[in-house]
């Protein structure tokens, strides 16, 4: 099957594999593509684009006509346990994971329902929006299964902590930022109260129309441990109009304490990984040569 991936798709891989091994999947992406819509029975109407940063989208039909979506991942996205916790939550406030008619599973693809790729959370006004996404997230917060391979917030993070010192030592002026946010992680993963399945990169733009139920979350990255990781990600959605916004370092802080508040977690917990994840995610960004982004998201850090 011959198809240009989407430039998105290019890029982000690149960026997150080096363009070495980035190429390398993208090459054997046709032959990989072919494999998945033969196991899965299903024909493609079209990709998706711009589509996804880590696997190419594909909307499909199924057998009986019935449409669905087509994920065709590295091993680096970790497919797998992308699978696994769509199957725990078994369509509860996430994408329902559908299979293959003879029960086999390519490695590298997921087949799910299709929502309506097109309207998230961010269609919204962002008041709706963040009412409709406290309501999905808390769904999600459920016991993780026995035996599952997930990784915990802590051991997701320490990964992460070792790339932001190294940014910070090419560039001095980070510091402060970066050693405010490890402390804070520091602190936070002593004593994590819960260990709940998570989605792992919730925001807005994670939450799709559907047909089933009005919002559902996409695109998970799950992982276990504390609700006030999962929300943090959320509080930092739309930074570009907060940062935009004369009051928006007020704002920020009132999106804090308003979620805590109404999803029961932790306001200084919540802070806490808002800060780490907002540095981890402006560091990287910059590492990557994607400037504005990662002042954006720095900016933002300051104001917590």
């Amino acid at each position: 099957m011959g198809f240009e991936p989407p430039q998105r798709l290019v890029r982000a891989l690149g960026e997150t594999y080096g363009d070495t091994a980035a190429a390398d999947w993208l090459g054997r992406l046709p032959a990989l593509t072919d494999d998945a819509l033969s196991a899965h029975s299903v024909s493609l109407d079209r990709v998706c684009a711009p589509g996804g940063r880590s696997s190419l989208v594909l909307l499909v039909r199924r057998a009986d006509g019935s449409p669905a979506v087509l994920k065709i991942a590295p091993p680096g996205a970790a497919p797998a346990l992308e699978r696994a916790a769509l199957a725990h939550w078994n369509g509860w406030g996430a994408v329902e994971l559908l299979t293959a008619p003879d029960g086999a599973v390519p490695e590298e693809a997921v087949l799910l329902e299709r929502l309506h790729h097109e309207m998230s959370l961010r269609s919204l006004p962002e008041a709706k929006a963040l009412l409709e996404a406290a309501g999905t997230v808390r769904r999600l917060w459920v016991e993780p299964p026995a035996g599952h391979a997930f990784e915990t917030v802590a051991e997701r993070t320490a990964g992460q902590s070792e790339a932001m010192r190294a940014a910070a030592e090419r560039d001095p002026e980070l510091e402060p930022l970066v050693s405010a946010a490890l402390a804070a992680r520091e602190e936070l993963v002593l004593d994590s109260p819960e260990l709940l399945l998570l989605h792992g990169n919730f925001r807005q733009s994670k939450v799709l129309s559907g047909e089933r139920a009005p919002w559902l979350a996409v695109g998970p990255e799950p992982l276990t441990g504390e609700r006030a990781y999962d929300l943090a990600r959320l509080v930092r959605d739309r930074v570009e109009d907060l940062v935009a916004s004369p009051g928006g370092a007020a704002t920020a802080r009132r999106r804090v304490k308003k979620l805590a508040d109404s999803l029961e977690v932790d306001q200084a917990r919540l802070r806490g990984w808002t800060l780490f994840r907002a540095v981890e995610s402006g560091t990287r960004a910059l590492t990557a040569g994607r400037t504005q982004d990662g002042e954006l998201s720095l900016e933002f850090a300051g104001w917590l």
